[in-house]
């Protein structure tokens, strides 16, 4: 059960996707001056050291934020994601990755609250010894919970300033995982129907990994959003990872074209083949989307073929 460090993953195509999509989510909250909390349900280690031996021995993030880091003409939310993980970097040398709860705590302010859950015992320490490490402010505002973030979540819901964004990205290692996901968001919206969810779901060559984003999609009374970024074709022999996809519900008006932007020029930088490709779509209440965004898009413009 605990096999999976995501210190092997860290900075890859697939958090590059995820933490685009967060720090939009994040911003967006944080225009109202009203207080809204931030709930990981996986957290992981939270911050992660590239030049560490689990990073190296898979070098991931070099096909990830590694060919973004030099790069200087990203569209805006690719942009204010390079600069979340600039702030870790200041010397423009890229050494530290941000898990999740880390690009959370650059966009909290005062009043904003931050609790993680994560169940791998050592995940959990070095989650724990990373947010204090991070300072005292940090540590007023976060709390870290050991245990499964699934059966957690229940009992923060609602939270009480009434707003917050919900992330649910387990591993799906377990491919219970993919059922668990619909079951808590269901739960999640019967408690907090108000509230922004963003689900992570990885590109592999299972069958629970697309049937995943069709039972999101059919789940009635959803505004949702649903953005995938694909770096190559499915291997010839059915292993590893070729996309990821966020699906969020309750999201913001402007994200859309934010990713509209973004994920053409994520999909030509980040492609290793030219089966690479973005994509974003959106449905649900039609009373509630924006007269200026149609209900479901084409995939985006211009994404594919090779890294420039």
């Amino acid at each position: 059960m605990f096999s999976y460090r995501h210190a092997f993953h860290a900075g890859n195509h697939a958090d590059v996707l995820k933490h685009v999509v967060l720090v939009q989510l994040l911003r967006h909250l944080a225009l109202k001056d009203a207080p809204f909390w931030v709930i990981d349900t996986h957290a992981g280690a939270g911050l992660y050291s590239l030049e560490s031996e689990w990073a190296a021995r898979r070098g991931e993030f070099v096909d990830g934020i590694g060919r973004l880091w030099p790069r200087t003409d990203a569209p805006a939310a690719a942009a204010d994601y390079l600069a979340a993980v600039h702030a870790l970097n200041p010397d423009g040398v890229l050494r530290h990755y941000p898990g999740s709860p880390f690009v959370a705590l650059g966009h909290l302010r005062e009043q904003d609250r931050l609790r993680l859950f994560e169940m791998h015992p050592n995940e959990h320490r070095v989650l724990a010894a990373n947010i204090a490490e991070a300072g005292r402010d940090a540590a007023r505002r976060t709390r870290v919970q050991a245990g499964d973030g699934f059966a957690g979540l229940k009992a923060l819901l609602p939270p009480p300033p009434r707003r917050a964004l919900v992330l649910i990205d387990p591993s799906y290692e377990d491919k219970r995982d993919y059922a668990r996901v619909v079951a808590t968001l269901r739960d999640a919206l019967d408690r907090f129907a108000t509230g922004c969810y963003a689900i992570w779901y990885p590109q592999v060559q299972r069958r629970e990994s697309p049937e995943l984003a069709r039972r999101l999609e059919r789940m009635p009374g959803l505004r949702w959003l649903h953005a995938t970024l694909t770096v190559r074709a499915p291997s010839a022999d059915g292993l590893g990872l070729h996309g990821s996809g966020m699906f969020v519900v309750n999201p913001p008006w402007t994200l859309e074209a934010a990713l509209r932007e973004a994920l053409p020029w994520l999909a030509r930088v980040l492609a290793q083949d030219a089966g690479a490709r973005g994509s974003v779509a959106s449905g649900g209440d039609a009373a509630a989307q924006p007269p200026a965004y149609p209900r479901r898009t084409a995939r985006a413009r211009g994404a594919g073929g090779p890294a420039r």
